[in-house]
């Protein structure tokens, strides 16, 4: 089969990590061809530190070289829609970081969107870029790879495996990503992030919750079972008096127009539950936790933190630069450092399941049915906590 040659578009934290795992892989099935971003300065220091031979100065650019086979969307959220688009026409295959797209309101909105639209327009405004990205893939024919990487971790998997030897019901989903909240700019206000921690960080357990089900639906019944309806809430934490008058701040704030807390529960349509937290407001570094109540067993996944290795420090710098855990305030006392941060986050199979269903012209694990069912769920989650009511889907 044909080498691939990829496109990297974008040059900060998750284009990184993309490149980290891109590196583990067989390089015979593809070769990162080059990197753009929107400066051309960043993305010549990319190239150069990551020994890419060519820097694009645009994504247009890097669209109209014919020797581009996929393009790798690490941007920010508001970029998504356009460039999937773009991309397709230009007859590109696609891997998109999570999630696919969002509600971002007017471009010329003088104001904060999150704190003036009402999220009945936000909802219609991400179904409708999710439609766009759909019709522009269904013309052109292009593989489109969703990258949610929960599903494509290594503990996710063996959940997945103990699930089909059981053979029970699944009845509840709990899962949880929180951090002490993001080092992105753009993801303090709403006309870039669409949404706070339940778009940003809520994407990762609702894509989890979600995929769990609709695997359930096709091993039982050849069909997805799907979200039926949500009930929210969404909290600004960081917006309490009495943490404002704190001096010494350890949480991440300053938050423009975006929740830094949210919790949504999602009936399916076999009448079964998921409660999903995402949080902006947690000490100890990244959370990434899932539990699966069925009718025969119990089994929770700690991607991250788990205790593989446990270290102490009596202080803060013993460890010098070794890196411990992502979203980490300190490295002094009790941690639970990463072994291989990608590998059991998903990243790396994610990767490789990208490439393959690329070469070999099929749907990958994560594509678009799970990337649609997570917009329509964060958006009407935020119609729900706005209205204080159920949605249904």
């Amino acid at each position: 089969m044909k080498r691939l040659n990829i496109g990297i578009v974008g040059t900060k934290f998750i284009a990184d990590l993309h490149m980290i795992s891109f590196q583990k892989l067989n390089q015979s099935k593809f070769k990162i061809h080059g990197v753009t971003s929107g400066s051309f300065e960043n993305a010549k220091k990319f190239a150069a530190d990551h020994d890419l031979s060519k820097a694009y100065r645009s994504y247009e650019q890097m669209l109209a070289d014919p020797d581009i086979d996929v393009v790798d969307l690490c941007t920010p959220n508001d970029l998504h829609r356009d460039m999937v688009v773009a991309a397709a026409a230009a007859g590109k295959h696609i891997i998109c970081e999570k999630p696919l797209t969002g509600a971002f309101g007017p471009a010329d909105s003088p104001e904060p969107v999150g704190n003036r639209m009402p999220k009945k327009e936000l909802l219609k405004e991400a179904l409708d870029n999710v439609r766009a990205c759909k019709e522009a893939i269904g013309r052109s024919g292009v593989t489109f790879c969703y990258a949610e990487n929960w599903v494509y971790a290594p503990p996710f998997a063996k959940m997945k495996r103990l699930l089909t030897q059981s053979g029970g019901t699944i009845f509840d989903i709990r899962a949880d990503q929180s951090h002490p909240g993001s080092t992105a700019s753009y993801a303090d206000n709403w006309k870039q992030a669409g949404g706070g921690s339940l778009v940003r960080l809520g994407a990762h357990p609702i894509g989890g919750a979600l995929h769990i089900k609709h695997w359930e639906g096709f091993e039982k019944y050849g069909k997805p079972i799907r979200p039926k309806s949500v009930t929210a809430e969404v909290g600004h934490n960081t917006k309490t008096e009495s943490f404002i008058q704190e001096k010494e701040k350890f949480i991440k704030h300053g938050w423009i127009d975006v929740e830094d807390w949210s919790c949504a529960i999602i009936t399916f349509e076999d009448t079964t539950k998921a409660t999903v937290f995402s949080s902006d407001c947690s000490l100890g570094g990244v959370r990434n936790l899932l539990e699966v109540y069925t009718s025969n067993a119990v089994i929770n996944v700690n991607m991250t933190p788990n205790n593989g290795i446990q270290i102490y420090a009596p202080r803060e710098g013993i460890f010098k630069d070794e890196y411990i855990q992502e979203k980490l305030e300190t490295n002094g006392g009790w941690n639970f450092p990463a072994a291989d941060e990608e590998w059991i986050r998903g990243y790396d199979a994610e990767l490789a399941d990208f490439i393959d269903s690329i070469r070999e012209q099929r749907e990958p694990l994560s594509g678009m049915l799970l990337a649609e069912d997570t917009m329509r769920v964060i958006y009407s989650a935020y119609v729900s906590a706005e209205e204080g009511r159920r949605v249904e889907l």
